[in-house]
């Protein structure tokens, strides 16, 4: 899935790439640092994954930074509603992303993971779960999605993994980096 967003001038604001991988005991989010304006890199160095409330949550987004931390500030507020119940906060927050005004104008996607789901939320109100404990997003999404894919078979640990499909990534796409940030969690 390419993310891009208008930038007030009319330039492309493109998004970034974020992967996750649940593989043995360990799920990861890994995303790149590169915030690019048309075909300038703005920032190389960009944290946009996170963990959220008390730690076991982790999110990593793409697509517009100022409308991501208003999603995170959302999903930390259903976080603590549900008692920590991530399917629960992002179904109630598609709810609320697909219906209320604000909300709907935001323009990112999230990937969010727990020791037990990895999901990835739109602003269309989806909330999806992997089939293969693989998901991406952002312009270099489908890149590394397809390399993590080849690479799932390997003897290599969720990390390694994250890690190698995100080199590919940055390697294909121009919007991608190799500046990573990586968060763990150890899987039930």
């Amino acid at each position: 899935m390419t993310q891009t967003t208008k930038a007030n001038n009319g330039s492309e604001w493109h998004g970034t790439t974020i992967i996750s991988i649940r593989k043995g005991d360990k799920v990861v989010i890994a995303g790149d640092g590169q915030v690019s304006l048309g075909d300038t890199v703005i920032k190389a160095n960009a944290r946009k994954v996170r963990r959220l409330g008390d730690g076991s949550v982790v999110a990593g987004f793409a697509g517009s930074t100022a409308d991501a931390f208003a999603l995170f500030e959302r999903l930390e507020g259903k976080l603590e509603r549900y008692n920590g119940q991530l399917l629960r906060a992002c179904v109630e927050m598609a709810k609320d992303w697909r219906t209320d005004r604000y909300l709907r104008r935001l323009e990112a996607m999230m990937i969010v993971v727990d020791k037990e789901v990895s999901l990835v939320l739109t602003g269309n109100g989806d909330v999806l779960e992997s089939d293969d404990g693989i998901l991406a997003i952002g312009s270099g999404g489908n890149y590394a999605l397809a390399a993590a894919r080849a690479l799932m078979d390997q003897d290599l640990d969720a990390e390694q993994v994250a890690r190698q499909a995100m080199g590919i990534a940055a390697d294909i796409c121009v919007y991608t980096n190799n500046n990573l940030t990586v968060e763990i969690l150890e899987a039930l």
